[in-house]
């Protein structure tokens, strides 16, 4: 089963718009950080402004910038911008009815499924870009807002 990288590339994006602290970023300067090309970045920018949490200015000097603060963007709302689909997809087609497994094993894993996206959405309705911010500059040992890479 594939997975997404959207998800973390968006916080990436987001945690390097955050530490520059208001100071627009170019796409091609995004994808320098991500290592990815400057298309998908605009892509994921794309998305990512559709949901609020990026505006870009135009001209000279401009680029990418967080449309609120950092600390009000959570990552469940990050995730919700980028991600397609549910956390745990069912079948394409439907299980076969005519078989008992078939017939009553979406009904058996809901609850369990159901448990475990809850308890993901609070992990990350808990957690802002803010917060990611911090621990990159902490990591990184510089402080915020930080004008390199």
């Amino acid at each position: 089963m594939a997975t997404s990288t959207r998800f973390v590339l968006a916080i990436h994006v987001l945690t390097s718009l955050a530490i520059t602290d208001g100071k627009p970023m170019r796409s091609e300067d995004l994808a320098f950080s991500v290592q990815t090309n400057a298309t998908f970045i605009r892509s994921l920018l794309s998305r990512l402004q559709e949901a609020g949490l990026t505006t870009s200015q135009l001209g000279t000097g401009g680029g990418a910038l967080l449309a609120k603060p950092s600390a009000k963007i959570r990552l469940l709302d990050v995730y919700r911008a980028v991600e397609d689909r549910e956390v745990f997809a069912y079948h394409r087609q439907g299980p076969n009815e005519s078989c008992v497994v078939g017939k009553n094993i979406q009904q058996a894993i809901r609850p369990s499924l159901d448990q475990a996206t809850q308890a993901l959405e609070r992990k990350l309705g808990g957690v802002t870009i803010a917060d990611i911010a911090q621990e990159v500059a902490r990591l990184g040992k510089f402080t915020i807002p930080w004008s390199g890479c």
